[in-house]
Parts: C-alpha cells; structure tokens; sequence
C-alpha cells in the first residue's frame, strides 16, 4: 500500500520454529537512512503506532511495527494463553530485531521501545545491530511506587484481583474490557501480576537476571518520559535507567505545557496529536548517534 509517498507492506516475522510476529514495513519513497524498529508497549496493537512510524518514514527511516504474539494481529491471547511477558521481552524483541538487521543490513539500525519494549531493550535483548535506542514511558513498574493511591490502587485491583480470576475463568485476559488495551495471554497477565508485587519488579525475579543483563547494555539510550504518567513517573524511569552502568543515558520528561497539550499520560508520547511536537527530537537525538 502507498499513502502520501510512504509504502507499507505486511510481513510474517519467525520468532521460533512454529510462532511468528506479523509486522508492518513503512518504507519511503527516496533513499533511506535508517531502520527504525518500534517495540510496542503492553496491549498496545501496533496500528496505535502508525502516525509515529508514517513521521519517521517521512523523515527518511524505514519504520517497523509488530504485534507481541497472542496479540493484535499475531495471533489469538486464548489460543496462546501460555505466552509470558518474558517470551515477548527476550523472543520477539530481538527476532523483530535480527530480521530487520538481515533485512536492511547496509542501514543504521536504532529502536524505540515502549514500556516493556523499552524494558526489552535495556535488558540487552535485540541490540546487537542498534547505533542508539529511545525508551518512552519504561519503568520499574512495581504498583507500590504508584501514586496517587487511588491509581495505584485500581492497578492492585484489576492486575492483582479482577485479572487473574478473568484470566482462569476466560482463557485470556480481557484488557479491552478492563480498560488496560487489547487483549492479552492469561501468562502474560499471570507474570505482570507477580512481578508488579515486588518491590523493584522484575529485577527481583532471579529467573530473569534482569540486572545482570541491564549491566551488559552499552548502546546510548535516551529515557522519554511524560511528568502526568502515573504508571511510569519520572522517579520509576529514573530507578530503571539507574540499573544501566555501562549505557551513556539520557533523560528527558515532557510536561503537558511543553507540549502544548492538555495532557500526556503512559501513552501520549505515541499518539498522534499529543506526542507529535516531540517527534523530532526523538528522531534527531537517534540520527546523531550513528556509528
């Protein structure tokens, strides 16, 4: 398909011998200098990214969205109600990551992650091609660190009551219905559910070596965030970049009025319309990073 000089085209992506990923490919019409592969935020269906990936294929990247399987259009959440929130993290991600390396191998290569795709890339997952990354919205997303208590208390009680009994009861966990999003696998929910009890979440997991794995990342990362999101506030990003010793950081939180808009929340740095007026730094910053 070619919209407004951009051709999209879809693609089945191997993320194992018998699964795959369904992607879309934004290319621009003229020479492309770079490949921007964007990992998507929990229950957040890769067309939620499309206005973001049209700007930067625009700009002269070849832009790349996917849904995490048993999600969106990769796959059904009941069908595969076994998928984890780590199968996405440390299998989807960087095989999103190796095919879009094979794919364009002449290009620089950088990564925007969303949340737990954020989470993916500092952990050290699909990096390997990266001349630098931009995570929006990642977090130590342990409910405790929620505030104010009315938010952190509605999170405890659809993650921690409501989500595990639907996701027995249903085969899947019915985030549309909860307001959580699209969707997702009851593992997923099941995992989300034990790792936001701990006090610094999935770092507290031995079986993920999360901290151990955040050392070993060295690429430059840029850490975006909104001072309105409740789930991911600046303090939370700042105790998950705080784990990466060997990264160069960057911070920066947009506020509603630097944005020119009413509000920005976990997801606005993405949306059309809100987080547009950020764009091009985001891009700028990536580009200035070229190795």
């Amino acid at each position: 398909m070619q919209t407004q000089g951009i051709i999209s085209e879809p693609v089945r992506i191997l993320v194992t011998a018998k699964d795959s990923v369904q992607a879309t490919v934004y290319k621009p019409a003229g020479e492309p200098r770079g490949v921007l592969v964007i990992h998507p935020a929990t229950a957040t269906p890769q067309r939620f990214y499309r206005a973001f990936a049209e700007f930067a294929t625009r700009s002269g990247m070849i832009a790349v969205t996917y849904d995490y399987r048993g999600t969106g259009l990769s796959g059904s959440p009941k069908e595969q109600y076994g998928m984890r929130m780590r199968d996405w993290i440390q299998l989807d991600i960087p095989a999103v990551a190796r095919w879009a390396a094979d794919s364009f191998a002449d290009l620089p290569h950088y990564a925007v992650g969303h949340s737990i795709g954020g989470h993916g890339l500092i952990l050290d997952y699909g990096t390997e091609a990266l001349s630098a990354a931009v995570i929006v919205s990642s977090h130590v997303a342990a409910s405790r660190t929620i505030s104010p208590w009315q938010e952190r208390a509605r999170v405890t009680a659809i993650l921690n009551i409501l989500g595990p009994v639907l996701s027995r009861t249903m085969g899947y966990m019915p985030g549309r219905k909860l307001g959580l999003g699209e969707d997702i696998p009851s593992g997923a929910l099941m995992e989300w559910s034990r790792w936001i009890r701990k006090r610094n979440y999935f770092f507290d997991d031995p079986s993920m070596q999360a901290r151990q794995r955040a050392a070993l990342t060295g690429i430059p990362i840029l850490a975006a965030g909104a001072s309105d999101d409740l789930w991911a506030s600046p303090r939370q990003m700042d105790q998950l970049t705080g784990q990466l010793s060997s990264a160069p950081v960057e911070r920066r939180t947009c506020t509603p009025d630097s944005l020119g808009v009413p509000a920005i929340g976990h997801h606005g740095l993405m949306r059309r319309g809100v987080g547009e007026a950020a764009w091009p730094e985001l891009l700028d910053w990536l580009a200035s990073r070229n190795r």
